[in-house]
This record gives C-alpha cells, sequence and structure tokens, in this order.
C-alpha cells in the first residue's frame, strides 16, 4: 500500500460526533435512503471512499456492503473497520453490519441484487476549505475523479430493486443522459437525487 497521509477513523473525530450528534434518521441522507420507522434498508454504497456514509447508515442499524475500487482505500478501510471493531462492543456491533467488498462496482453491482444503492462520486475540487485543500485533495490524488460515474448510475439504476441515490453538488447540473430524480433532499452544500426503482414515491408530506 502507498503511504498516502490518509487514515480511516469510526471512532472518534467528525465520524464519531457525527454518529452521536448528528441527528440519527432525521439527517438527509437516510430520508433520502428511505428510512423511516420500522423500515430499515438495506443498502449497497457502491463509491465507499473512506466510509463515513456507511458507517453512519451502519450505526443507524442498516446492513451495508461498500464497494471501493481502490486498493489502497480498499486497505485503509478494512484497517479502520479493524480498529473500530476492536474498540468496545458498540462499535462491533456497528461494524458486523459492514460488508467491505473491493473491485469494480459496475461489475459488482449485478451479482448483489441490491435493494438500494448510494452513489457518491468524486466530484471536481470546489470551495476552499481545509477538507476540500487537505483529506479530499490527498484523497483524490489516490482515486482520481470518477468520469466513469454515468456508467454506474446506468448499472445502478438497472440493478437496483428499490431506489438509487445520487449524492450530488447542490448546484450542480443534473447528471447527463440519466433520467430525471423521482425526488431530491437538499442539504447546505449537497443534494441527494432519489431515484425511485419498480415501487411507488415515497409520500413527500
Amino acid at each position: 500500500m502507498i503511504e498516502s497521509g490518509l487514515t480511516v477513523d469510526f471512532i472518534g473525530g467528525a465520524v464519531g460526533h457525527r454518529r452521536r450528534f448528528g441527528g440519527g434518521r432525521g439527517q438527509a441522507l437516510p430520508k433520502a435512503l428511505g428510512f423511516r420507522p420500522g423500515v430499515t434498508p438495506r443498502i449497497v454504497d457502491a463509491t465507499a471512499g473512506l466510509g463515513r456514509d456507511a458507517f453512519l447508515l451502519a450505526s443507524l442499524g442498516a446492513e451495508v456492503t461498500l464497494i471501493e475500487r481502490s486498493p489502497n482505500i480498499h486497505g485503509l478501510l478494512e484497517a479502520g473497520m479493524a480498529r473500530a471493531a476492536a474498540e468496545n462492543n458498540e462499535l462491533a456491533d456497528i461494524i458486523g453490519r459492514m460488508t467491505l467488498l473491493n473491485g469494480d462496482a459496475r461489475d459488482i453491482l449485478p451479482t448483489l441484487e441490491p435493494e438500494t444503492v448510494l452513489i457518491d462520486p468524486m466530484h471536481p475540487p470546489r470551495g476552499k476549505s481545509a477538507l476540500v485543500k487537505n483529506e479530499m485533495r490527498l484523497l483524490r490524488d489516490i482515486v482520481g475523479t470518477d468520469p466513469d460515474c454515468q456508467e454506474l448510475m446506468v448499472v445502478a439504476l438497472e440493478a437496483a430493486a428499490k431506489r438509487v441515490v445520487l449524492k450530488w453538488p447542490r448546484r450542480g447540473d443534473p447528471m447527463p443522459e440519466i433520467e430525471p430524480a423521482s425526488h431530491q433532499i437538499l442539504g447546505k452544500s449537497t443534494r441527494y437525487d432519489v431515484f425511485m426503482r419498480h415501487s411507488p414515491a415515497p409520500d413527500q408530506s
């Protein structure tokens, strides 16, 4: 594995704070993915990255399959999951709901028969925050951008039984040549484009 300067920490820092104080199922991402009283979706995170969204979703009770095609990032995830699992029983239970795969999601997704798919492509740099300048720059140096994310969306829309959620810049143009989203959920800088598959759109009230 190359020395990247990155680490995956599921125990403390921003991830730990988000798990304890982030708003639980009321956050935009769980709502977009279909969490509601009595319903916890099974999720495939097709672009796992540093695993933060997947860990949040697993902390809310979801079974999450993470797909990461970069061997280096996959190794960081594997190590971070092992550290968290060894920390205490609560974290071990969360990690126990996470399954990590290494490979191209375009090949793997059709074999999983996924219920719900999350796609969070690596976007070109924007903004000047410390996160963009440091951690995300390091991540981008390893994985690059995702010029094939449109192909991944096509595969996900075909494979998913219930819904596909695309995490996208709030003011970003829709992904070219992809059907319109069924609905959107907006965050401060991010929006979630929700594509319902083979079932009615959820009640938006």
